[in-house]
């Protein structure tokens, strides 16, 4: 029987501004929000509100005042995206439905920002600049999409606790076509965004096979090898939240204040890219080193 979510995200492997900031202010605002009947889709649209804001605030990048405003409202956007997961596991109403909700509110925020950004930036660079706007949002999806595999792969295999994307969830469920056809929508979209996510991420599935096999093979041992795992990819994952929204956060406002914003698409491009390779380089050595370890002990 595997645990079920805690209300918190997982704190051995948080990004440290959602550590200390991020998540203690959408912890004290969860309980109010339950207690006043507030629905978790409410709280993700409010903070998709806050991130459009942010865009229109981002497109007078020129004036500094703008851009505290933008990065101000961009935080608020971060302690909503925190706090709609935490109710909707405090008062158990997690469904597909709203995880879609959330990715889509998530990159709407984003792409308000980049729009922003771009359509100021358009006088001075041309059509040219929406291009490139456009191809660090594609980098953006991808990057993220294999960050929260990294979080979701270490919460089943470190710690036992229940992920439908790794109990199998891309693959169709039994039942998915009697499903109302709401309902099944959001399945499918849900399932289209988990493949996307093991894409990017680069996921193995001869890794999560052979470990599968020796939790099954060895029941009284799947302590042991969960302990082992949280060793061997904790420090890993903590390094993939350079991939995290909250950098791309301040990176977009440290740009904006210098008053070239352009330069940030570029570093999306090829900045976080290149990271993106690099974890990914180490993360297969990983993989070798933990059976290696597996086999020792």
């Amino acid at each position: 029987m595997q645990p079920a979510e805690p209300v918190r995200r997982t704190s051995e492997i948080e990004e440290v501004s959602n550590l200390y900031v991020i998540h203690p202010i959408a912890s004290w605002l969860t309980p109010r929000f339950a207690a006043l009947g507030i629905h978790p889709n409410a709280v993700s649209l409010a903070g998709m509100g806050f991130g459009v804001l942010a865009g229109v605030a981002y497109h007078g990048f020129e004036a500094r005042w703008r851009v505290v405003i933008g990065f101000a409202l961009m935080i608020a956007w971060h302690v909503m995206d925190g706090a709609d997961g935490q109710l909707a596991r405090l008062t158990n109403k997690q469904s597909p439905s709203g995880k879609v909700l959330d990715g889509i509110c998530d990159y709407v925020t984003f792409i308000a920002v980049y729009a922003g950004l771009a359509s100021a930036l358009a006088p001075h660079f041309g059509a040219a600049i929406w291009l490139l706007a456009a191809a660090a949002g594609l980098c953006h999806a991808l990057q993220s999409a294999a960050y929260e595999v990294q979080r979701q792969e270490y919460n089943f295999w470190g710690l036992g606790r229940l992920s439908a994307a790794f109990a199998g969830l891309p693959a169709v469920p039994p039942g998915a076509r009697s499903l109302p056809p709401g309902r099944r929508l959001a399945d499918l979209l849900h399932r289209a965004y988990l493949r996307l996510q093991f894409v990017a991420a680069g996921v193995t599935v001869a890794f999560h096979q052979k470990l599968s096999a020796a939790l099954d093979a060895g029941p009284e041992r799947s302590a042991m090898i969960r302990q082992c795992y949280r060793e061997t990819f904790a420090p890993s994952v903590r390094r993939w939240a350079a991939l995290s929204a909250n950098y791309r956060t301040l990176g977009i406002f440290l740009f904006a204040l210098a008053g070239v914003p352009q330069y940030y698409f570029w570093f999306e491009i090829f900045g976080f890219n290149a990271i993106l390779l690099v974890l990914l380089r180490q993360r297969r050595a990983r993989y070798a080193r933990f059976f290696a370890e597996l086999e020792q002990a």
